[in-house]
């Protein structure tokens, strides 16, 4: 907690403000189907069971909700543990857009038929691989989703 020696107003902290945001993008990304996603009670179970750490159901709502602000640094620690993000995620913000930008990738690579055409396409020729990424824009224009865009598309061609 960022620290000059003067009194702080509630806009000045931000780390006590902005909880909710993090908290469910990462929620969002370690559980992505909503049909799956655990309800606060079973996601306390996990955290302690994974970390031995208890944080309640009711309290895991209330930071998620915002209906609360007060945790402590263990729980913090103990919810970056959870996620595999570092602390900092829920206070600096170059941190936790750093870990935005990796978390939807990672999300997508888990479910398995997505891995799957992924791993089959490897050591395909780059015109190959040109040809499924227009397949795979036409089906999504198909179901009306949004084009995805690969800030590594143009370096298709460099594969080989």
């Amino acid at each position: 907690m960022r620290s000059n020696g003067s009194a702080r107003s509630e806009e000045d902290r931000p780390l006590l403000l902005q909880l909710e945001q993090p908290l469910n993008k990462l929620i969002d990304a370690l559980y992505s189907d909503e049909r799956t996603r655990p309800g606060y009670a079973r996601l306390a179970k996990e955290i302690r069971e994974t970390t031995g750490v208890t944080i309640s159901a009711t309290h895991l709502w209330e930071l998620a909700t915002e209906k609360k602000r007060y945790f402590t640094l263990e729980q913090l620690d103990t919810l970056a543990r959870l996620f595999g993000v570092p602390l900092e995620y829920f206070h600096n913000d170059e941190v936790s857009e750093r870990v935005n930008a990796q978390l939807t990738p990672a999300t997508a690579l888990r479910d398995t038929k997505i891995r799957s055409l992924a791993l089959r396409a490897e050591r395909l020729s780059p015109a190959s691989l040109d040809a499924l990424l227009t397949m795979v824009d036409e089906a999504r224009k198909l179901q009306n989703l949004s084009a995805k865009s690969d800030p590594n598309s143009s370096a298709a061609g460099s594969h080989g």
